[in-house]
């Protein structure tokens, strides 16, 4: 009998994910103007805009220059800001101007150290969003940066009135897409258990979020629930291209303290020693057991 190989320590502070992603071209676009990124330690959705299928290549781009962080097992703010504008440039170089040029939403969730605490990172331009689970926790991170948006925070619509509101769909920053490319940032501390949803508004403008934290909590492996998301996406409508990526923290790695060799904190709240002979071990919620 073989046996596996012993589990590798978690570094201080690292956190070790479990991810899903779906994709979908929904019912009503002739095109998937979406593209996302799912490899460690960038968590990613981008949502193209503009005419002559220029958001389908401006998505790629910003995709394509967030995948080079993917060698490195972690990322700075610095790192990420300067990647956002190299592929600004990128997508300048597209061409095109007013409503037809090319732009793209950029939601992300990004894994960090600091000082030897992991951390969820955040960044969001546009309309994409990044939602967060963490025990009796369920939020939206990100905020829109749409008219609606807009026009909720200077009490102009409710929040109902802006599911229906003609100009729903319209961002006031996005990457290529205008003057103001400037995203926001969001440092999370990382928990054993967390969920980090990203996900283009084709879910958010079709599933409320009282579903979406029933399915983030229905205990399912991430991409079970990253395929439930988009089959509601679609049964409610499926006006728009949907696209959803999904990270679980399953460990965090944690300071010795006391103990006599390194630990982490695992899903279900337990402190754990690691040592070369350790083997790994079943974690509920790993979608690869």
């Amino acid at each position: 009998m073989t046996q596996e190989p012993p589990a590798e320590p978690v570094p201080l502070g690292a956190i070790r994910v479990a991810a899903g992603a779906r994709t979908h071209v929904g019912r009503v676009r002739a095109t998937n103007e979406d593209s996302y990124l799912e490899a460690a330690p960038i968590y990613m959705v981008a949502d193209g805009m503009g005419g002559h299928n220029a958001g389908e290549v401006a998505s790629a781009i910003a995709v394509e220059e967030f995948e080079k962080l993917t060698l490195q097992d972690t990322v700075t703010i610095d790192q990420l800001g300067d990647t956002l504008r190299a592929a600004g440039r990128r997508i300048a170089e597209v061409g095109g101007s007013g409503l037809l040029s090319a732009g793209t939403t950029v939601a992300l969730v990004a894994t960090m150290v600091i000082d030897g605490t992991g951390y969820w990172v955040v960044m969001n331009l546009g309309d994409s969003r990044v939602y967060r689970l963490s025990d009796e926790i369920f939020e939206q991170v990100s905020v829109d940066h749409s008219v609606v948006q807009e026009l909720m925070d200077r009490g102009d619509i409710t929040a109902e009135e802006a599911l229906r509101h003609p100009h729903r769909h319209m961002v006031t920053r996005a990457l290529g897409g205008g003057p103001d490319s400037e995203p926001d940032y969001w440092l999370i501390p990382a928990e054993p258990g967390d969920r980090m949803l990203i996900c283009s508004d084709g879910l958010s403008g079709e599933v409320d979020d009282a579903t979406i934290e029933r399915v983030l909590r229905s205990g399912d492996p991430v991409q079970q629930a990253c395929d439930t998301l988009v089959e509601l996406a679609l049964d409610a409508g499926g006006h728009d291209n949907v696209t959803v990526v999904l990270a679980e923290a399953l460990e965090v790695g944690d300071p010795p303290g006391d103990a006599t060799g390194p630990t982490a904190r695992t899903h279900d709240g337990g402190l754990v020693d690691i040592d070369e002979d350790t083997l790994p071990r079943s974690i509920p919620g790993d979608a690869s057991s």
